[in-house]
């Protein structure tokens, strides 16, 4: 009986045990490998690849994707992008189980989620020196006899290519026999009459969007499935920088005058990665990358990104697709974000690509306001016709004077031009307009602060003043005792010449880099304010539906409008010098960069009316013509970001499989954190300089004048002594390189303040500028001194 009790318990047990652990066999076996409705796309590196063969890099990665998938047919299903021409790599929809299987995998470098992106979103030609009127000798300017062996690759929201600044330029030579890309056909997009000698290769990329943001619809908005832009940014980007000359351009007779990219004449590769809401997949980038540097593109210009927190370069596509970039001679261009003025919000950092941050060009839009035929005030607009109506605050027609939608107080404003202050609430201008608009004013006069006076278009006329006008306009108004103050706008004219300029954006993202602060961010500034330039015909101006106006060319303002500027002088850079490296040209953009105005002024600093800092433009303002005989460069490879990349979490593994190393090269780590200052970069930054320390420079002749001598010159930070030695460079035909050592030693207590310097070398021809940043961090050594002096002095007194 005992036994056959137990043999009952037994199999009672089994019965039970034996659900269970199917289940819990089953859970595991899907949390491992099944592919869960928790899913997300996620982007898995693995540095360069092991064979040529594109269809085994593929084979392999799926392979790899299959070890935590139960079937195989899953995982091809999962399967997003196979990277697998310039870099290896794929992107899957998988479950976070998965990622963290494939994470712990050796050949795998990292895994990480794959982020949306954001936008960054004529006469600046002229500005900066690069016109179309012949030079002292009579000869073509250099924008029109440069350019046809250079490509530029795009990577935004597309072409509009029926626009006149993608027309072939006269006389163009044929395609690159090195270009291998190609146009491919969508919606609206058809190569054979979409792409010439101009417009080379069109592509977009989909499906990491489509998968994080759902199927992309082109029935309810004007969206294409396709290379064809929907949006106006990628369009307008393009054409500054490598349009073709197109006379008379302008916005409604603003800004008529020849409108042409920096480049004019190189030729234009599109990467569709961005659509019309805006956002970009780090999927499709990634993709993009991979393609883009096996067809052969030279330049890399792309306007989008995200605000800090920053994450490791290992965990960017931004970053790693343009170190494969820069490993195959490619310079990489991109926006720094539209974040400042507050400091260290700077977006894509890395050393390899060049950050471009935005400022202002000496054009202006005046625009005259008279009150009761008495009373005059200038602001800026965009305004076409002449507004005669009645002035009215705020309050009126919104609680509180705020100026939003949600503070109407569902009146009507016909025949009113409203006055708003940024300060009610506080508002953004964008969200005046859409308040004035829904309530049926006239216009709007709108008064910031006179650091944000930049001016672009409008839904309705909007006015833009500064505080100290806005502030007497007001006064007259509140004074007024008839309340029917009347306002007369005339139509906005444009100037040139008559502002201080260049001056920095206050929207431009600042320095120091959250993640590299040795390592000076941006670069460098160009034009980003109101920039004319292509726009679809079939995009309203202001990209939306309440706007019906149709125009071929629009004004806008960001770091994407600065990008370009620089990509544009890039491409003409390497049809100058072929055989730069990215790092050369950087080098020959930052060191002949100038940080005066055209009043000889420091450059101000828009949002805070202060004199301008590197963390604001870098080394300067962008100087086209000085950039192609710079003198001398600071050059890098590959090699030469090894100790970076070890500071920055890579292994010595990962290094070796992302770094394509010369025989020989040294990849071992240091033990401890050493300072980026040393690596060769046109500028020198010192984040924590607590005591002296020398660093290295290496610069190299690139002059047509092969035996000269150069002479340096020193800006001490305040508090910083700075010796350089030698002080005197002698260059030959036998030696065109040559290194100098610099000594920064700390001369006062400080703690977290930066100061700022810099190092000119000179043969009395070139001027080769580098910035110097220091931040002196002595005060909490001190403290801590006195700490312990004070607790052996207590010791000594208890003891005694």
């Amino acid at each position: 009986m005992t036994s056959g009790y137990h043999s009952f318990l037994g199999l009672a047990f089994f019965h039970t045990l034996v659900p269970s652990l199917m289940t819990f066999s089953y859970l595991l076996s899907c949390s491992v490998v099944c592919c869960c409705r928790f899913t997300q796309v996620y982007i898995v590196y693995l540095g360069l690849k092991d064979v040529q063969d594109p269809i085994l890099t593929s084979d392999y990665h799926l392979d790899l994707l299959s070890g935590v998938f139960q079937r195989k047919e899953d995982a091809t299903r999962s399967m997003v992008y196979s990277y697998k021409h310039s870099f290896s790599g794929f992107s899957a929809k998988i479950n976070s189980t998965q990622a963290a299987t494939l994470a712990g995998m050796e050949q795998v470098i990292s895994v990480f989620k794959s982020r949306t992106l954001r936008l960054h979103t004529t006469r600046s030609w002229d500005f900066m020196g690069l016109n179309l009127n012949p030079t002292a000798d009579n000869s073509n300017p250099l924008q029109l006899t440069h350019g046809d062996n250079t490509i530029v690759g795009l990577f935004d929201t597309g072409i509009w290519p029926e626009s006149k600044s993608f027309r072939e330029e006269p006389n163009m030579h044929p395609i690159p026999r090195t270009w291998k890309g190609k146009c491919v056909s969508g919606l609206n997009f058809n190569p054979k009459t979409a792409c010439n000698l101009k417009l080379v290769g069109a592509r977009y990329y989909l499906k990491g969007y489509e998968l994080e943001h759902g199927p992309l619809n082109t029935s309810e908005t004007s969206e294409y499935r396709s290379p064809r832009d929907a949006n106006g940014h990628g369009t307008h980007t393009a054409s500054t920088a490598v349009g073709s000359t197109v006379k008379t351009a302008s916005f409604f007779g603003f800004g008529q005058g020849t409108a042409r990219g920096g480049a004019p004449r190189a030729r234009l590769a599109v990467y569709k990665v961005c659509w019309g809401d805006g956002r970009c997949s780090e999927a499709d980038i990634l993709a993009a990358f991979d393609e883009a540097i096996n067809d052969g593109v030279n330049v890399i210009s792309a306007s989008f990104g995200l605000p800090p927190p920053l994450l490791p370069f290992y965990s960017s596509s931004n970053d790693i697709g343009s170190f494969h970039a820069m490993e195959k001679g490619i310079s990489v261009i991109f926006s720094a974000g539209n974040s400042g003025p507050n400091p260290s919000f700077v977006q894509n950092v890395a050393p390899w690509s060049t950050c471009v941050g935005a400022s202002s060009i000496d054009r202006s839009f005046p625009t005259r306001i008279v009150l009761d035929n008495c009373l005059s005030f200038v602001g800026e607009s965009f305004n076409t016709k002449h507004i005669d109506a009645n002035l009215v605050g705020a309050r009126r027609y919104f609680r509180g004077g705020i100026c939003s939608i949600d503070m109407w107080r569902n009146r009507s404003a016909v025949g009113a031009v409203i006055l708003c202050f940024s300060t009610q609430g506080p508002v953004a201008i964008e969200d005046a307009e859409v308040a004035a608009w829904i309530a049926n004013a006239a216009g709007l006069i709108f008064v910031d602060s006179p650091t944000r006076q930049y001016v672009d278009v409008d839904i309705i006329p909007t006015i833009r003043i500064d505080m100290i006008q806005g502030s007497k306009l007001y006064s007259y108004l509140s004074q007024s005792i008839t309340n029917h103050t009347k306002v007369r706008i005339f139509p906005s004219k444009t100037v040139i010449k008559q502002s201080p300029a260049p001056v920095v954006a206050d929207f431009s993202s600042r320095g120091p880099s959250a993640i590299s602060p040795d390592v000076l961010k941006p670069d460098i500034s160009a034009p980003g304010i109101s920039i004319l330039a292509a726009w679809p015909p079939g995009i309203s101006p202001t990209r939306t539906d309440v706007d019906q106006r149709s125009t071929e060319w629009n004004f806008q303002s960001g770091t994407s409008m600065s990008c370009p500027h620089v990509s544009g002088v890039v491409a003409l850079l390497k049809s100058v010098h072929p055989d730069w490296s990215p790092a050369a040209i950087k080098s020959a953009l930052m060191t002949t960069a100038y940080n005066k105005d055209k009043n000889y002024d420091t450059i101000l600093s828009g949002g805070t009316n202060e004199e301008s800092s590197p963390f604001d433009i870098g080394a300067g303002h962008l100087n086209p013509l000085k950039a192609m005989d710079p003198g001398l460069v600071y050059d890098m490879n590959a090699d030469d970001y090894i100790l970076f990349l070890c500071n920055n979490g890579y292994t010595k593994h990962q290094i070796k499989r992302i770094v394509s190393l010369h025989p020989g090269t040294n990849v071992n780590c240091p033990q401890e954190h050493t300072t980026n200052a040393n690596l060769n970069y046109p500028s020198i930054t010192v984040s924590n300089l607590q005591s002296t320390m020398t660093i290295k420079r290496t610069v190299r002749n690139v002059s047509y004048k092969k035996t000269s001598i150069y002479f340096a010159s020193i800006v001490s930070p305040h508090g910083v002594e700075v010796t350089v030695w030698p002080r005197i460079l002698f260059f030959s035909y036998f030696s065109d390189e040559s290194s100098y050592y610099v000594t920064l030693k700390p001369q006062k207590l400080s703690q977290g303040r930066y100061d700022y310097g810099e190092i000119v070398w000179s043969d009395g021809f070139h001027t080769v500028r580098s910035p110097v940043v220091v931040c002196v961090n002595t005060a909490t050594d001190l403290a801590f001194a006195i700490e312990e002096s004070s607790q052996a002095l207590d010791q000594y007194v208890a003891g005694a």
